[in-house]
């Protein structure tokens, strides 16, 4: 067992919503429970949750590798996901990526060298209307984001 008896019983109340021949259901709550104890899912927790779960180890690896919200790689204390899909980049999501790019001096799929921040583009995250739009460690979002906000973001961040 690779996880704490604290994440194993929140998997527990995952899988008891649903029924015992569809436990696979709860495979996208059992890995955010994992990631957010051990801070990415690198392949022996994978195949713990899968063992765990019930599941082949290669359908959690698909499910672990499709959602941009799983980190199968180490990462920063704060992952910022930057909506890139076409609605937000029209709204000036490419500027505000622009800036923090600059702002940070990394550029997608990269970490900053002190371990802080790792930048990655977000998949569409149903806030059109808030664009630019940016989601940190995959809980919070952040919405209208001009440079100061960045700025501002970024501030808060590293203290």
């Amino acid at each position: 067992m690779l996880l704490s008896q604290e994440a194993y019983k929140k998997i527990d109340r995952e899988l008891a919503k649903f029924p015992a021949d569809q436990r696979q259901s709860a495979v996208m709550a059992a890995l955010a429970i994992a990631q957010d104890e051990k801070g990415w899912l690198p392949p022996e927790v994978l195949l713990d949750v899968a063992k765990y779960i019930g599941m082949a180890p290669i359908a959690v690896q698909e499910v672990a590798t499709f959602y941009n919200m799983y980190n199968t790689k180490p990462v920063g204390k704060y992952k910022i996901s930057v909506c890139t899909n076409l609605p937000c980049q029209l709204s000036g999501g490419e500027k505000a990526a622009h800036h923090l790019k600059e702002r940070l001096g990394i550029d997608y799929k990269e970490t900053t060298a002190d371990g802080q921040f790792t930048l990655v583009e977000g998949e569409c995250m149903g806030a059109c209307g808030d664009a630019p739009v940016m989601l940190v460690n995959n809980k919070r979002m952040c919405s209208f984001m001009s440079n100061d906000k960045i700025d501002a973001l970024v501030e808060e961040l590293k203290k």
